[in-house]
C-alpha cells in the first residue's frame, strides 16, 4: 500500500536531517528533538490549509510553531522537498518565499521582503542552496542552485548558479562547477586592500621600533 504524500515528505525532513547533520543517530532523536523538523512538518500542515482556503486557521498553526520552535514560516510559502533546518532558532521565511530541493538554512537566516505591495517580494533558492547561520536575503531576489551563502551576509541581488556570497553587502567570491566539485576563486578587491593594509601597518610598525631602538642606542652613548 502506498504511504500518503505528506508521509513521505516527513520522512524525506527527518532523512534530510540524517544526512547533513552528523550529530544526527537516529530517525527517532530527529523527530523528537529537531525544532527544524517540527516547523516543516508543522508548515506542511498549514501550507495545505492554506491551500484550502483555511488562511486564519494556517496563521495561527504557524504563529503556534514559531513560538514552541523558533522558526517562522508563513503557511503560504512554498518549500521543495528535503529542506533541513539546522538548529533553526531565528529563522524567518516570508510569504511568497520559494525554496528548491535539498536545501540547508542554519540558524537566524531571513529571507525577508521589502515591498508593502501584495507581489513577490521574498527570494526563491534553487535547488541545494546553502545559507549560512545569520544571513539575510531580502527581496524577489533569485539564488541560483547550488549556491552558497556565507554566515552573516546580506544579500540583496540575485545569485547565479554555483556561486558563492559573503559580506555585506553580499558579493561573489567564488564559482563551484557543479559536475566535478571544482572551485574557482575569484579576484576580492575588498580583501586585497585589507591586506595592502596590514602589510603597510606592520612595515611602519618595524620602522617605528627601528628608529626607537637607534634612538635608545644614541641616548645611551656616553658625552663626548
Amino acid at each position: 500500500m502506498r504511504t500518503p504524500p505528506w508521509l513521505d515528505g516527513i520522512r524525506e525532513d527527518i532523512d534530510a536531517a540524517l544526512v547533513r547533520d552528523p550529530a544526527a543517530r537516529s530517525r527517532a532523536e530527529v523527530l523528537l528533538t529537531y525544532p527544524g523538523v517540527h516547523a516543516l512538518i508543522s508548515h506542511r500542515l498549514a501550507h495545505a490549509l492554506d491551500a484550502r482556503g483555511f488562511r486564519l486557521l494556517a496563521r495561527v498553526i504557524s504563529q503556534v510553531t514559531r513560538t514552541m520552535t523558533g522558526v517562522e514560516i508563513h503557511p503560504s510559502a512554498r518549500i521543495g522537498r528535503s529542506l533541513f533546518i539546522d538548529h533553526g532558532m531565528g529563522v524567518v521565511i516570508g510569504e511568497t518565499a520559494v525554496i528548491g530541493d535539498r536545501c540547508h538554512l542554519l540558524q537566524g537566516v531571513t529571507l525577508g521582503g521589502t515591498s508593502t505591495r501584495r507581489e513577490k517580494r521574498h527570494p526563491t533558492l534553487g535547488d541545494d542552496v546553502l545559507v549560512g547561520a545569520g544571513a539575510k536575503i531580502i527581496g524577489a531576489v533569485t539564488i541560483g542552485a547550488g549556491a552558497k551563502i556565507g554566515a552573516g551576509s546580506v544579500v540583496v541581488q540575485s545569485v547565479p548558479p554555483g556561486a558563492t556570497v559573503v559580506g555585506v553587502p553580499g558579493h561573489i567570491i567564488a564559482y563551484t562547477n557543479r559536475s566535478n566539485d571544482t572551485v574557482e576563486r575569484l579576484p576580492d578587491p575588498e580583501w586585497d586592500r585589507m591586506e595592502a593594509l596590514e602589510q603597510r601597518i606592520a612595515d611602519l610598525e618595524s620602522r617605528l621600533a627601528a628608529a626607537l631602538e637607534a634612538q635608545r642606542e644614541r641616548d645611551q652613548e656616553p658625552a663626548r
